[in-house]
Parts: C-alpha cells; sequence; structure tokens
C-alpha cells in the first residue's frame, strides 16, 4: 500500500503545497506517514471547475450506466482488500471486526442506491396531460420529476471513516441522483480517505465518465470548507459532524449571495425515557441494553443515548444504583482521535462543575490508562436542576450519559417540552404505560426524527423506511434524511416541463413510460403508459 500524500482533483494528483500534516494513530500517539498535503484556495477552484464542466455529461448519463456506476464504486473499495482495513484502523483505533462490518455497509449503501437509480421511481414523475377543451381556459400539458443539482461538496465525519466519508452515504446519494461530488477529506483518516478516493477514481475510468465527477481535499480547520460551500459552483453540501462546524457551514451558505443547502447532521443527546410499567417488568434487562447503547464504539455514534429519564422511587434508585455498577466495570476504549478525547474529558470536566449533577459512576477497570481512553461515565441530577441547567442539554460526545430523576409524570412532560430537537428519541413502556403516555408520545413527535419502542437508538438500519434526521439542531433541515434511500431527495430538486413536445422531455416523463416507472398520471399512481 503506497499513499502519495496529494488530493485528487479530476483523477489527477494536486500538486504539493507547502503545509503538510500527519495522522496520529489514536492506539499510540504516533505520527503515521506520509505527510498529507492541504489544498489551496486554487484547489478548490479546479476541483469545482471540473465538477461544473462534468456536471453538463453528468447529469444525461442514463439510469443504468449511473447505477453500474456505483456498483462499480463499492467492487473497487472491496479490491483494495485488507489495507484499507489494516489504515482505517491505525488512523481511527476502530477494531477490525467493526470496520469489517463498515466496509460492508458501505459498499451496500453504494448497491442499495444502484437499485434506486435503475428503478427510477424516486425521480417522483407526475404527469398532468393537456385538457384543451376545459371551460373557461384549458390546461396546458404539465410534468414534474426531480432533477440533479450540480456539484455537492460532502465534508467526511469521524465517526464513520468509511460508511459516512469519502465514498459514505452522502456521497453514494449525491452521485445517485446525478451530481458531481468534492470531499473534504476529515483530517483524522486521511490514508483512508486517499485509498477510497482512489477507488472512486478507478470506478470513473472504467465506466468512461468525466473525470470531474469527483474530487477529494485535504485541507485543516475551516479554511478550505468554507470555501467549498462559498464557492459558486456548489449547489448543496453533506455535513456529519459538531453544531459548532456545521452552524459556521450554514452560516456561511446562508450568506452567499445566492444561498444553498447544507444538509447538517450535527447535535442529538437521543433522550432515554423508562416508564414504571416496563422498569418493573424488565428493568434489568433495560439496564443491560442501555449499558451497551451508552459504551457501543466507545459511545462515538451519534444516536448514542446521552439522556436517561424515570419518575424516581425505590424502583428508580435501584436500577440507577444497577446501572452505575455495570457502569464501573465497563471498560474504557481507544476514542477516534486526541482531538476527540480531549474534547471528551472536558465536557465530563464541565459536568463536575454544575450545582446538583453528581458524579454516579465511572469506569473502574482501566489499570493502564492511555491518553486516548474514554472512560464511561454516569452523572445524575434532577428534573428542576436539569432544567435549569442548559449546559446538561449539550452533547458530550463519548461514553458518557445522565439519568434524570423527573420525579412526577408533569415533570417529565415539562422535560420533554424543553429538549431541542434530537435524531431520536426510546421509550420503554408496557402497553398500559403507552395508553397513558400518549401526551408524551406527542410532545415527542414533534421534537425527533425517529421514535423507538422498547428498544436502543444505537444503530441505524440502512432501509427505504429509515430517518436519520430531526429538528434542529440535529439537523439543519428536518424534512430529509442522511441514512436510506430517501436521502437522495436532498441532492434533487422538482423541474417542470410545461407543453414539451415528446421528443425533448427526459425519458422518465414521456407518453409510453419505456422506464416502467410508477408515475402520478392525473393524480392517481399508476405504471400503464399514456394513451
Amino acid at each position: 500500500m503506497t499513499l502519495h500524500g496529494k488530493s485528487l482533483i479530476a483523477g489527477v494528483p494536486a500538486e504539493t503545497s507547502a503545509r503538510a500534516f500527519r495522522a496520529l494513530s489514536p492506539l499510540d500517539s504516533s505520527e503515521l506517514e506520509p505527510d498529507f498535503h492541504e489544498s489551496v484556495s486554487e484547489d478548490v477552484t479546479r476541483a469545482l471547475t471540473h465538477a461544473e464542466e462534468a456536471f453538463a455529461l453528468f447529469r444525461q448519463v442514463s439510469a443504468g450506466d449511473r447505477a453500474a456506476f456505483l456498483e462499480r464504486i463499492a467492487e473497487e473499495i472491496l479490491a483494495i482488500g485488507d489495507d484499507l482495513l489494516q489504515r482505517a484502523h491505525l488512523e481511527t483505533g476502530l477494531p477490525l471486526e467493526r470496520l469489517t462490518g463498515e466496509r460492508g455497509r458501505t459498499v451496500g449503501q453504494l448497491r442499495l442506491f444502484a437499485e434506486v437509480v435503475r428503478e427510477g421511481s424516486w425521480v417522483d414523475a407526475r404527469i398532468d396531460p393537456a385538457l384543451p377543451d376545459r371551460k373557461p381556459l384549458p390546461r396546458p400539458d404539465l410534468r414534474r420529476m426531480l432533477r440533479p443539482l450540480g456539484p455537492v461538496v460532502v465534508f467526511g465525519s469521524s465517526n464513520f471513516p468509511l460508511a459516512f466519508s469519502v465514498a459514505g452515504g452522502d456521497t453514494a446519494s449525491a452521485l445517485a441522483a446525478g451530481n458531481p461530488v468534492v470531499v473534504k477529506a476529515h483530517r483524522a483518516h486521511p490514508g483512508t480517505s486517499e485509498l477510497v478516493a482512489g477507488a472512486i477514481n478507478r470506478a470513473i475510468e472504467k465506466c468512461g465518465l468525466p473525470h470531474g465527477v469527483f474530487s477529494m481535499l485535504h485541507g485543516a480547520g475551516s479554511e478550505i470548507g468554507i470555501a467549498l460551500v462559498k464557492h459558486p459552483y456548489t449547489r448543496a453540501a453533506g455535513f456529519t459532524g459538531s453544531r459548532f462546524a456545521g452552524r459556521s457551514l450554514f452560516n456561511a451558505a446562508a450568506g452567499r449571495p445566492d444561498p444553498i443547502p447544507v444538509f447538517a447532521e450535527m447535535s442529538s443527546l437521543n433522550p432515554f425515557f423508562i416508564l414504571p410499567g416496563a422498569l418493573r417488568e424488565r428493568g434489568t434487562q433495560i439496564m443491560e441494553g442501555l449499558k451497551t447503547s451508552v459504551t457501543m464504539g466507545v459511545g462515538q455514534f451519534c444516536t448514542k443515548p446521552g439522556l436517561v429519564f424515570g419518575l424516581g422511587g425505590a424502583e428508580f434508585e435501584k436500577f440507577a444504583e444497577t446501572f452505575a455498577a455495570a457502569m464501573r466495570t465497563a471498560a474504557p476504549g481507544t476514542m477516534l482521535s486526541p482531538g476527540i478525547c480531549h474534547s471528551f474529558h472536558e465536557g465530563l470536566a464541565a459536568m463536575h462543575k454544575v450545582p446538583g449533577v453528581v458524579l454516579l459512576a465511572q469506569s473502574e477497570t482501566d489499570a493502564e490508562p492511555k491518553k486516548t481512553h474514554g472512560e464511561p461515565t454516569v452523572f445524575a441530577t434532577d428534573a428542576e436542576n436539569f432544567l435549569q441547567h442548559p449546559g446538561l442539554h449539550e452533547e458530550v460526545f463519548g461514553p458518557y450519559t445522565l439519568v434524570v430523576d423527573a420525579g412526577s409524570y408533569t415533570d417529565l412532560l415539562r422535560i420533554a417540552h424543553h429538549l431541542e430537537g434530537q435524531l431520536t428519541a426510546t421509550i420503554h413502556a408496557t402497553p398500559e404505560d403507552l395508553a397513558n403516555a400518549a401526551d408524551l408520545l406527542a410532545i415527542l413527535e414533534r421534537k425527533v426524527g425517529r421514535l423507538i419502542i422498547n428498544g436502543f437508538p444505537t444503530g441505524v438500519e440502512v432501509s427505504p423506511a429509515m430517518n436519520h434526521g430531526g429538528p434542529y439542531p440535529a439537523t439543519t433541515d428536518e424534512r430529509f434524511t442522511s441514512v436510506g434511500t430517501a436521502a437522495i431527495q436532498r441532492f434533487a430538486r422538482p423541474v417542470c416541463y410545461q407543453a414539451f413536445p415528446g421528443s425533448a422531455l427526459p425519458p422518465e416523463l414521456v407518453d409510453a413510460n419505456p422506464r416502467g416507472l410508477m408515475r402520478l398520471v392525473n393524480g392517481k399512481l399508476t405504471r400503464d403508459p399514456l394513451s
């Protein structure tokens, strides 16, 4: 495995810049070769100019060829073999088993979007044929479908070096819709990013597509990211990361002369509610599942439950005690980067300073603590204190959660009202609990993108029905998902064709319906051609 450490612009390694960095392995804090050269503003312009030029051709590529391209990317990623997993392990500290599964998810996403493109109904074709004899005015022929936006900028995510990075869900869905992509590689795993970028470039060459369909840039801080979002050829951006960084990109995009959408997933505490009946019936099982959910991946999942609510009393006190005991025996783990580990410990230090918050438990099993270890930690407080201190509503990214004794159902509803937007909310309840919790469910439905009953939020299924989004600050646009086949809708826009001759229409809208799509014709769904 040889890495050149350069950005890849339309298939060509960029000229090296004066500024360079090396990846730091969280396993032992060592520097990893080679030097990675940071992009400059000229690289941004070149990448997006190539992307804009490629868009004119790529948007016309047939659905079958675009699907084959996505499948070829998946094959090229698999062809890298274990070198990809080994490099990702060194750069992120994630175990090889986890990375093997994530690679499977990455290629699975690409193949799933290939199926979506090939089937084609995602374009939401709508046809209202002309009514020339309608009185008092005739109706013109109207046909509408979703079309690609143009060049899309994607920001690699720290916690999923494969599935949410260079060839992750944002890139897959943007390419599936017919958009060129420029990726800003994550600084924490640049070698992994280069390997995957090479796979995409090989797929482009083998499929005979314009090289400008894909580029990848390295860069530090916000300089390159802001430049990418503000460039006039950029039509949308996808981001997964911190609220601060996501909001900075969103603000930059909104401040353009022509604002563009930034689909940013940023911050979520994923509240976890335990109602009395469920606590009595299966408190131990809930506790064990909660421990796994909080500590899975060293707590570095965006769907980790960071808040746990109960109604107090002896049973909830016992639950909290047994949960604390279990967390004391939970082993610390290597976090994704020294920077993330530092932020985690800063978050814990802030919790120690909040009045009325007590340390319930912290892992006691680390005989040889490492600088990059995150220790499973639980704090506790009550409802009034939680409501009075906004700092308790902020995400601590890592194996941490806060147990809150709500005291009463009325206070539980007050808490639910005060929660910010979230990706998920989980309720453990019996049928009787649920019958009495309709008002809680109604509140949470407005607060989250995914409601879970008697399960655990960590982990997201990649499927047509999945929604991975939520009201701000979970995301910047609660109408969309970043996981599942509906993610493609972020990177397309509706276009209406009025009074077009059949020869000038896209194939999805012609009378004969050659692709056999499900279309809305005169307000009714059908695959039939127009007679």
